[in-house]
């Protein structure tokens, strides 16, 4: 590696000097054969770029019968190095190329490779005989009403085309290159036709001397041309039941035939296919005489040439692991004392929300709960754990939250129902049917109304113990496209996809959904005013909701305020690389473009511990210097934030949190950051974060076990990991009851003072003071009188120091002393006169006069 790296520092003095003198052994020699398109006369070039050199310009100086030849000798040895083709070998011409960078792996050890490769394919053949020359059509898409782009694998001259191509069932009117301004000669064009293509019929396209290739719907269904002839607005899409009969309606406008498939039992063969009618708006529908509850049913559609069976995406109850669908009588799936009666519940700012996963509350054999794992486990009362300690719901409604909000309970893809004794876990962000229940949290998957009288038992509960109940909702990807009835009903619909035709990815996970179409905006809007209405849900957190659009979330929130306006809406407003205009992401950055809609403040959660992404980045409670102004403006809402972060204009639109399912939990992450800081230590930094949360305004969000400072071991990223992982752990629970009762009073509080949950940017802007203090200290006063609490003023402040730090109150007055570093509530623990408090190492102070 010493002699390689002097011969590149030589070589970038002596390149020409050291290319003529190196020896076989110290050089990469490089033969590249070129077969241009017949009769293309323009003088073709390499770039050449050897991995951690630099590039330069070579030539083509030979020919034989394949085509252009080049002899590239480098000096040093290489195992990996790129080229790219392009017009003439002049350094300033970086457009005119053939292709993209290509790269060469296969360096036989005396450093020498020969290579071929054909105009138009990026591909590299090392193997003569292997080269594919045979001219064929490799792709044909209709990606307009009056467009089919077609590509072939070699060349040929479009000006001269428009006779060699023919397509059955269209007249073309022009060929031109698929890039405007390109070149003629070219291995991808346009073909315009002169009458409207139809999205249902199968065409054939024909180039004279490449073959004949069918015509796929490519781009087409995305435009907005499509959307305006066939998005549906009816509400009967799915199955609609009754007693006499049940109506079946599926959207696949791109379908020749549909049918109706009905079946005996989750595994057994088809018992019927029912024709089904071509209706509306690219729908079709049938209809079933009699009563058809717990019918097992899927469509099948005809796209070109071929067939594809789905389960109804509207679809309301399935079989085990959602493979089939099934009509349902809902009415016999309602609980008894199944009611509309909600907890009261005033402004979105009153929400203290838990964030739980079904199965972790009851997991534990030490939870005392029966029916571990399962939406009856959540509804059971009165359980305890260790030392008498209360478990599952009774230890929820005894910390004072406001809202449970639930990892996702629609079906979900990743967990076998079949093999339930076996040990799985997951989170279930990875959808299949988004308006069905998980099966693997009710009793009996097999039954498909079982699911939805448990969910629905489980819901009803909660109300009864006055808690209502947020939904994680995954709109913004699926499982895989492929599998996924989205895509088998209407494929190239749901999913965004970039220039070149593969799907986009901001999600992370292989696809985003495309919610600006309107059938995929009315599917969410519908889907989200289903569980609305039928489970008596009363929130909704959406997973990445910056994949979607601000238009899809409007809808939402219009949809849900017709059904009850105290449903409430928040999301993960990440700013995402989805192809989608920036201004209409349904990010932070937009947030005042979406009035009533709540975004996680990732601001405050990393001014707080540090980075989620990086594991040693700290915070304002574990050390980190000149965090204060940060903390100042999440404290307040982030209503003051620079637009190139959040756009925040209320405290509605702000969650503010340290701490939730993804990455590190807050006491694992302060094990990274404070590796060698006493338990207690971490456990005041743990209870400062805490405090700051429930002291400030906007809505406030804890996860379940933060509490008792839950700890994942480590994890970042349990998903998928097993319970000894995820469960809540109710020993650390009874072992941590100090800490849990500083949480109780801390929620206590903040429901004792609305002053902590004033609703307007105006009322933070005139009833909330930051003082000055020192470095690492925040401090700030609340006019508790204007926000009519039964109080003049409440002085909180913030110590991130690990001494003591004197700070300066408002005025010489009696104060009442009710959160400090040990406890925390609304009885008073002491009381403070004069004009100054000493506020003890890593603690929040509360004072009340």
């Amino acid at each position: 590696m010493v002699l390689t790296a002097l011969l590149l520092l030589v070589s970038s003095f002596f390149s020409p000097f050291m290319q003529s003198f190196a020896s076989a052994a110290d050089a990469t020699k490089i033969t590249i054969h070129y077969q241009s398109a017949p009769n293309d006369k323009k003088e073709w070039g390499l770039w050449v770029f050897p991995e951690g050199g630099e590039g330069k310009p070579y030539a083509f100086t030979g020919e034989d019968q394949f085509g252009k030849v080049a002899e590239v000798e480098l000096p040093g040895t290489y195992d990996k190095v790129g080229f790219i083709v392009r017009h003439s070998t002049s350094d300033s011409d970086w457009e005119n190329k053939d292709g993209g960078d290509r790269f060469i792996t296969k360096v036989g050890k005396d450093g020498n490779v020969e290579v071929w490769i054909v105009q138009g394919q990026n591909r590299i053949y090392y193997d003569r005989a292997g080269v594919d020359i045979t001219r064929k059509i490799t792709k044909a898409t209709m990606d307009t009403f009056n467009q089919i782009t077609l590509e072939t694998n070699v060349p040929f001259d479009s000006s001269k085309s428009v006779g060699d191509i023919e397509i059955d069932g269209a007249q073309i009117e022009k060929v031109t290159p698929y890039k405007e301004g390109g070149d003629a000669t070219t291995t991808k064009v346009k073909i315009i036709t002169k009458q409207p293509l139809d999205v249902t019929k199968t065409y054939r396209v024909k180039q004279k001397g490449y073959g004949s290739a069918d015509v796929v719907n490519g781009n087409v269904v995305r435009t907005k041309e499509f959307d305006e002839k066939y998005a549906y607005s009816g509400n009967d899409l799915g199955n609609t039941y009754s007693k006499k009969q049940t109506n079946f309606r599926v959207w696949a406008p791109t379908a020749s035939e549909a049918k109706l498939v009905t079946y005996s039992s989750w595994n057994s063969k088809a018992v019927k296919e029912i024709s089904m009618t071509k209706s509306e708006k690219g729908t079709w529908k049938a209809e079933l005489k009699g009563n058809q509850d717990e019918l097992i049913y899927t469509y099948k559609v005809k796209i070109g040439n071929s067939w594809s069976e789905a389960v109804d995406p509207y679809v309301r109850a399935t079989t085990v692991n959602g493979d089939r669908g099934v009509v349902v009588d809902l009415a016999k799936t309602n609980p008894r004392k199944w009611s509309t009666n909600k907890p009261k519940f005033k402004n979105p700012e009153d929400a203290i929300i838990y964030e739980l996963h079904v199965r972790d509350l009851s997991s534990q054999k030490e939870s005392g709960i029966k029916n571990k794992g399962k939406y009856l486990g959540v509804a059971e009362w009165n359980t305890k754990g260790p030392n008498g300690v209360k478990t599952g719901l009774s230890h929820i409604k005894d910390l004072g939250v406001t809202h449970v909000q639930f990892l996702p309970i629609y079906d979900y893809r990743t967990v076998d129902e079949t093999k339930l004794n076996e040990p799985q876990f997951n989170w279930g962000y990875d959808p299949k049917n988004y308006n069905v229940p998980e099966g693997s949290y009710s009793t009996n998957p097999y039954n498909p109304k079982t699911r939805i009288i448990e969910l629905k038992q489980m819901i009803q509960t909660l109300h009864d113990k006055q808690l209502r109940m947020i939904m994680d909702v995954v709109y913004n990807h699926v499982y895989a496209v492929s599998e996924h009835s989205f895509d088998k009903l209407v494929p190239g619909y749901y999913f965004r996809y970039k220039e070149d035709g593969t799907l986009s990815n901001g999600t992370g996970v292989g696809n985003d959904t495309a919610s600006e179409r309107k059938m995929v905006r009315k599917f969410i809007v519908d889907s989200v005013a289903y569980w609305a209405k039928e489970y008596h849900i009363d929130g909704f957190r959406f997973d990445l909701m910056g994949i979607h659009d601000t238009k899809t979330m409007n809808e939402v929130r219009k949809k849900l305020d017709e059904i009850d306006p105290s449903i409430i809406v928040l999301g993960e407003g990440w700013d995402l690389e989805t192809e989608l205009d920036a201004k209409l992401k349904a990010n932070q950055k937009n947030a005042q473009d979406m009035k009533r809609i709540a975004h996680f403040n990732d601001g405050m959660r990393d001014g707080l511990k540090g980075s989620v992404f990086f594991d040693r980045d700290n915070g304002f409670v574990n050390g980190k210097q000149g965090q204060e102004k940060l903390i100042q403006q999440s404290i307040a809402a982030g209503i003051d934030y620079d637009h190139s972060t959040a756009t925040y204009e209320d405290p509605d639109q702000v969650v503010t949190y340290v701490e939730a399912h993804d990455n590190h939990t807050l006491w694992d992450k302060l094990q990274l950051t404070n590796p060698a800081e006493t338990e207690q230590t971490k456990k005041q930094m743990h209870k400062l974060a805490s405090s700051i949360i429930l002291t400030s305004q906007g809505m406030n969000f804890i996860h379940a076990g933060q509490e008792f400072m839950r700890t994942k071991g480590g994890d970042h990223n349990s998903y998928q990991s097993p319970d000894s992982v995820n469960q809540l752990d109710w020993k650390r629970r009874a072992a941590f009851s100090q800490e849990v009762d500083y949480m109780k009073g801390l929620i206590a509080l903040r429901k004792q003072y609305s002053s902590f949950r004033m609703t307007s940017a105006q009322a933070i802007h005139q009833n909330l003071r930051f003082v000055d203090a020192s470095a690492n200290v925040v401090g700030y006063t609340l006019n508790a009188k204007a926000n009519k609490d039964k109080a003049n003023e409440i002085m909180v402040i913030h110590n991130a120091n690990k001494q003591a730090q004197t700070v300066h109150l408002p005025s010489n007055r009696t104060w009442r002393l009710l959160v400090d570093g040990e406890q925390a509530g609304t009885k008073t623990l002491r009381t403070v006169k004069g004009n100054t408090v000493n506020v003890s190492p890593l603690s929040t102070f509360v004072l009340v006069r």
